[in-house]
């Protein structure tokens, strides 16, 4: 496991350990990657593979896979009522953190973060293989309840828009894609074209704390200490309800687990629909520039 100061250590898992116990019975581990072919080119012992693209959303419409569709992806993964999930992706955990935040939103409990992803895995040299996993379904049922809390939907970002640009707002609306994007320059990173809003910019009275400066070279987050003060830094401090946006909500999940997950703060949610939504509204405040 790993520590160096989080409020909820067992969130995260670290390489080593997780090397150890590949084998036992209890775990399950599941590659969520930006590419969705990478799986299939090479991935941990033992790992499952989920789409992002179509494994978490629904086939209709833009929203995720409900209770029942998460239900089938844990069963055919062979998850029993024992079991914990093991995620881990490339770019840092991008996905592996949206899927996270998406089982904890349909009421996963038992799931944990490869702390760095697929690209600590590689710098040690690790094991891959190109063996894909069969396991017997089984008949897991969720029985907790959804947690709507860490999710924040399109009326409501609309509706508290005027609040978070107020001086002294208890509210925080965090930013974190690049610069670039957030100045109104970009619509997307420039290897991810697909997914664009209408028009450019940010939502007025959005700090911008991209998602990266929560990690380090190898891809593990950073200390709590030196998260805290990234983040208190900019004005998201524990008291304040706080809400990420990205494109579409994949980098500000990750910003999500740490500041949830890490920092242990208990009012964060995460805006999916993010710019995609917000920047394709008609009328909707936007703001450009820094």
């Amino acid at each position: 496991m790993t520590g160096n100061g989080y409020a909820h250590p067992e969130a995260l898992v670290d390489t080593g350990w997780l090397a150890q116990h590949l084998d036992d019975g209890t775990l399950r581990v599941v590659e969520v990657d930006e590419d969705n072919g990478a799986y299939e080119r090479g991935h941990l012992p033992g790992a499952v593979g989920w789409n992002w693209a179509t494994d978490l959303h629904s086939p209709v419409g833009r929203d995720y896979t409900d209770r029942v569709g998460v239900e089938h992806l844990l069963r055919a993964a062979g998850v029993e009522d024992d079991t914990t999930v093991v995620l881990y992706g490339g770019n840092n955990n991008w996905f592996a953190a949206y899927a996270y935040w998406l089982l904890r939103l349909r009421g996963f409990g038992p799931v944990r973060l490869l702390d760095g992803g697929r690209k600590k895995w590689e710098l040690e040299g690790r094991e891959l293989t190109e063996e894909v996993m069969d396991y017997q379904h089984s008949p897991y049922r969720l029985t907790g309840p959804e947690h709507p809390e860490v999710r924040a939907l399109r009326d409501e970002v609309l509706a508290r828009a005027r609040v978070f640009a107020k001086p002294g707002s208890d509210a925080v609306l965090v930013d974190v894609r690049s610069p670039a994007e957030f100045r109104g320059e970009t619509l997307a990173p420039p290897h991810l074209p697909q997914e664009q809003a209408q028009v450019p910019g940010h939502i007025p009275g959005a700090v911008n704390i991209p998602w990266s400066q929560a990690t380090n070279e190898d891809g593990t987050f950073r200390s709590a200490e030196e998260l805290r003060a990234l983040y208190a830094g900019r004005g998201v401090e524990e008291e304040r309800e706080v809400i990420t946006y990205c494109r579409i909500g994949e980098r500000s999940a990750h910003t999500w687990f740490a500041l949830s997950e890490l920092l242990g703060f208990e009012h964060v949610k995460n805006y999916d629909g993010s710019w995609t939504e917000y920047g394709s509204l008609v009328r909707a405040p936007v703001a450009l520039g820094a």
